[in-house]
């Protein structure tokens, strides 16, 4: 198919077309003339240098953001800047893609493009159907994923409202009757079911104002005087170790599969990056926004995933993988830049249908995963009309200012 196509080009002559009996052979030439590169990378070699460095940085950095603010203590984040990045990063993967994956992939195998013209991919639209099969598979994973979990675990859809429960001080539980084992049972029914989804930590029991735990501490210590009751060790710690194994295998693979369709975006944005031509100058500063937005967006949803104590290094990881999935394929692209051409048509039909695979994956994950769980399915939502405010506010700003650089890359 490439080389009939290679070879049609070939015999093209742009300066001698006939436009008053253009047939399909002709048409199809024409777009493709159109589409191909104007000029191969080579010109600033130092610039596009400097790109692997600053896309490296910063996409890392925002990336590792939230990660940091939620699992090192030394960091004192104010809630509500938790609360932006999280629900920014969240407006980010919905915009992503529907403006920077699904569109770019009706560009490169929609219906009037060099592929979609070429016989066996005309006459239907591929992007939507590849998206929509992306997704259901998806959702069969996640399914899959939820029904192993509630099996395996034996889940029971128990919940507590967020304004009820107060996160215990240490790992010793009272005996029973005690007023605090009754409240340390309450947290287990509430973590029982509530860490599957992502919607636990914008609430005071993922971030306990300092007053409420010094109040929380002084009245369990008063209790305890009160009754003369020693506590003891009990199994409330290994309940709270199954609670956060039980979340971390049901959102686990979700993130990764995230993670795959961002990555895979990343370097195709990275290749085509590398090996433009006079528009690099132009691309340069809307990828390194893309990435850093786009990072946030990952780094949000990887923060509220509870990791078991042995796989504590797997969040690092996942930041680490997603910083240099751009920045190495720049390099490559650069690398390979007089080879490979973003236009032709095998590097059409690569990109269109990965482009297709992953809008998919980021409408499901974006839709199901972080807006519907989070806003309409969540029962220990906050009821705080501020707070409510603040995070739809968020999450349509970040939705707003993705879709704005589509006008550029």
């Amino acid at each position: 198919m490439a080389d009939s196509s290679t070879t049609a080009l070939d015999v093209f002559d742009p300066s001698n077309v006939n436009l008053s009996n253009v047939s399909d052979e002709l048409y199809k030439q024409i777009i493709c003339f159109l589409k191909a590169r104007s000029s191969p990378p080579e010109s600033n070699i130092g610039l596009r240098i400097s790109a692997l460095f600053v896309i490296l940085v910063t996409a890392s950095l925002t990336t590792l953001f939230p990660v940091v603010t939620t699992r090192v203590h030394l960091f004192h984040v104010p809630l509500y800047v938790y609360i932006f990045a999280r629900y920014f990063g969240a407006g980010i993967i919905i915009a992503t893609a529907f403006i920077h994956l699904l569109d770019p992939a009706y560009e490169a195998i929609g219906p009037y493009t060099c592929v979609g013209l070429t016989k066996g991919w005309k006459g239907y639209s591929w992007p939507p159907s590849i998206a929509m099969a992306s997704a259901m598979l998806i959702f069969l994973l996640d399914f899959g994923a939820e029904w192993y979990v509630e099996r395996t675990f034996g889940l029971e859809h128990q919940h507590k409202a967020v304004e009820e429960t107060t996160p215990v001080p240490d790992n010793r539980s009272a005996p029973s009757g005690h007023p605090l084992r009754s409240r340390q049972l309450s947290i287990v029914s509430h973590h029982s079911h509530q860490f599957l989804h992502s919607a636990d930590q914008d609430d005071e029991l993922s971030h306990p104002e300092p007053e409420d735990a010094e109040s929380t501490a002084g009245e369990e210590k008063a209790a305890v005087a009160e009754r003369d009751v020693e506590i003891v060790p009990s199994p409330t710690t290994s309940i709270a170790a199954r609670e956060t194994e039980r979340g971390f295998r049901s959102q686990i693979a979700a993130f990764m599969i995230l993670e795959f369709g961002v990555i895979v975006h990343s370097v195709i944005i990275g290749l085509n990056l590398g090996a433009s031509g006079d528009e690099f100058t132009s691309l340069y500063p809307v990828v390194v926004f893309h990435q850093a937005f786009e990072g946030l967006g990952i780094g949000a949803r990887l923060s509220v995933i509870p990791f078991p104590p042995r796989f504590t290094w797997l969040p690092w990881s996942f930041c680490a993988l997603y910083g240099l999935s751009t920045p190495l394929s720049l390099a490559a692209g650069l690398f390979i830049a007089k080879a490979y051409d973003p236009a032709s048509f095998t590097a059409s039909i690569v990109s269109g249908v990965l482009d297709s695979i992953s809008a998919g994956i980021l409408l499901y994950t974006g839709l199901v995963e972080l807006l519907a769980r989070d806003f309409l399915f969540n029962p220990d939502r906050t009821r705080k009309t501020k707070r409510i405010c603040f995070m739809l506010g968020s999450l349509f700003l970040g939705l707003f200012l993705m879709a704005l650089l589509g006008k550029w890359a």
